[in-house]
């Protein structure tokens, strides 16, 4: 807001103030006249007729026909200006009494009196209708003087302080630039002027400060103290670890070290200077960390050696405002070869592994079997235990594995059109022995005329067979498991696994994904490798596919994998 609009929007306020009170003050004054109007209509015009009423009655005792006229006339009157409580009843009565004597057409005092009487009413209601609205005009009356003179009170002190504080708006501003052209003509280039108006005076005060920084540079500086900085700041450039360059807003590439400029086989003279625009149209790797690299990791060789590298952008900014970014290039190649082989140990290590507890497995297997000989409840039940501990280190083994050839991005994939109904029938029948031990109850619900999914068959399988034993293991006894497919949009199939176990806390949900990340677990259950599900999300996702969870109605688990569809086909259940 300028200092106009200040102006303009200060006087605006003042006005409406101004308005306010004088609105209020014909409010009241029309609200007063309107209360008397009423009282002169409604009442006085009443009692006007009553009173000719009470004449015409004196009348008809002398002239009888003349009087009833008269009467007749009033009364009409007073029967179209009803408006108080019991005055119809008094004016009905009225006319029943005035029927009664022009019908009959002879004078009766005692009807004469009685029609007396009920004018009397009449009168007295509006008597004390009058008097009431008196008082509520006088009410209204004190209630208007309270509030104007509140209001004005209001208005009065709010104008005093508006008054004394609004040109100090103007007159500080002025002050503090008055002040600091009295420190520059003292050669006092360091002082600054700090207005936050958000108007003309905050311009003036920033090009102010603009030209006492000039002048300030000038007094201290010289041609060989800015050569040493330059050189100076080339010299930090250049040292710095990571490959860099520098691009201002505008597009314009400001610096590159020597690092970069060794990746991009150029010159500084070819980059520095030039638009980025221009530079990314002519070489291929400026053009990708300028454009579209990512937070993933790629590869450059360089001197005849592979390099892995990762882009991060810092942004450049001078009083919060940004003036550029700096593009690093962070050679992460130390770190993707002990990553790579991390991944190599385990897979060998793991297939190493394989075998021996293969052997290992086949000889408990013998020795549980009868046929070696008999052994007493404790050695079966040592046998038995050792069996378990070693499936466990088997599945792990596997898992690992599995984990190797996703991490490697080897997963060997047989695309074909698979009937996702087929899948889970096999699935389920394999799985029924295991859920039986514990009385669980699996339920396919298999959507009619689903399209088949585009998948591998065998890594459909794991993964469905994994969420389903998953669902087992943690299941209560006696529960149910539903294993559902359905269409999923336009060009997607679903497989959903839903059980009735403890579920999944809220905190962990953005984690049950990772690689070994397992539920805290309570006393009793069973415990996982926590390799299961990152190696289904691995499958999934290498078959083009998602997987996720759901929060389940029942307070269990619901997991979903979303298959693309196939092009032939659709499964017919009969489920």
């Amino acid at each position: 807001m300028n200092i106009r609009n200040k102006v303009r929007t200060g006087t605006l306020f003042l006005f409406i103030l101004l308005l306010l009170t004088a609105g209020l003050g014909i409010f009241y004054v029309v609200k007063i006249k309107l209360l008397s109007q009423n009282i002169l209509k409604d009442n006085y015009e009443s009692l006007e007729y009553c009173h000719a009423m009470q004449k015409s009655l004196l009348l008809m005792t002398t002239d009888l026909g003349a009087g009833l006229n008269e009467f007749l006339k009033n009364l009409e009157l007073q029967e179209g200006n009803i408006t108080e409580a019991g005055e119809k009843e008094a004016t009905m009565s009225v006319r029943a009494g005035y029927e009664f004597v022009s019908k009959s057409g002879k004078l009766d005092l005692n009807e004469l009196r009685m029609i007396g009487d009920d004018l009397n009413r009449i009168i007295r209601i509006n008597l004390d209708a009058i008097n009431s609205k008196s008082l509520a005009t006088n009410e209204q009356a004190k209630e208007a003087v309270t509030i104007l003179s509140v209001m004005a009170t209001l208005v009065l002190i709010i104008g005093l302080v508006f008054t004394v504080n609004f040109p100090s708006l103007i007159t500080i501003p002025i002050g503090k630039l008055k002040l600091a052209v009295g420190e520059i003509s003292k050669k006092n280039y360091s002082h600054r002027v700090h207005l936050n108006t958000g108007d003309e005076f905050t311009e003036l005060a920033q090009t102010f400060n603009s030209l006492a920084e000039r002048l300030e540079m000038y007094e201290h500086s010289n041609l060989n103290q800015l050569m040493f900085e330059k050189s100076r700041a080339e010299s930090v450039i250049n040292s710095l670890k990571d490959a860099s360059i520098g691009i201002e807003s505008s597009g314009k590439v400001l610096f590159a070290n020597k690092q970069s400029l060794a990746l991009l086989n150029m010159t500084a003279s070819e980059i520095v200077g030039k638009d980025a625009e221009s530079i990314a149209s002519t070489n291929d790797l400026f053009r990708y960390v300028y454009r579209d690299a990512g937070s993933a990791p790629y590869k450059i060789v360089n001197e005849g050696k592979e390099n892995y590298f990762i882009t991060e952008r810092y942004p450049v900014a001078i009083d919060d405002k940004e003036i550029g970014y700096v593009i690093a290039l962070k050679n992460i190649t130390s770190f993707q070869e002990k990553d790579t082989a991390k991944t190599n140990f385990l897979a060998t290590i793991s297939h190493e592994l394989k075998t021996p507890l293969g052997s290992a497995d086949l000889g408990l297997k013998l020795l549980a079997n009868t046929k070696t000989g008999e052994l007493n409840d404790m050695q079966r039940e040592i046998v038995h235990d050792l069996q378990l501990s070693n499936a466990r280190l088997l599945k792990l083994v596997s898992e690992l594995l599995d984990m190797s050839q996703a991490e490697t991005g080897n997963i060997n994939l047989n695309m074909t059109e698979v009937d996702l109904g087929d899948v889970i029938d096999e699935v389920t029948a394999t799985l029924r022995q295991q859920a039986s031990e514990k009385e669980i109850n699996i339920v396919s619900q298999i959507e009619e005329s689903i399209p088949v999914a585009l998948a591998d068959k065998e890594k459909a399988s794991w993964v469905i067979i994994n969420l389903i034993s998953n669902s087992i293991r943690y299941s209560p006894e006696k529960s149910e498991i539903v294993v559902s497919a359905q269409r999923e949009g336009d060009s997607g199939v679903s497989v959903s696994v839903i059980d009735n176990g403890p579920g999944i806390p809220f905190q962990y949900r953005d984690k049950i994904f990772r690689r070994f990340f397992k539920v805290p677990e309570k006393a009793g259950q069973h415990k996982g490798t926590g390799l299961g599900l990152s190696i289904s999300k691995e499958f999934v996702e290498a078959m083009g596919g998602t997987i996720e969870f759901e929060p389940s109605s029942s307070g269990g688990s619901h997991f979903k994998v979303i298959f693309r569809s196939g092009q032939k086909g659709q499964h017919q259940s009969n489920s």
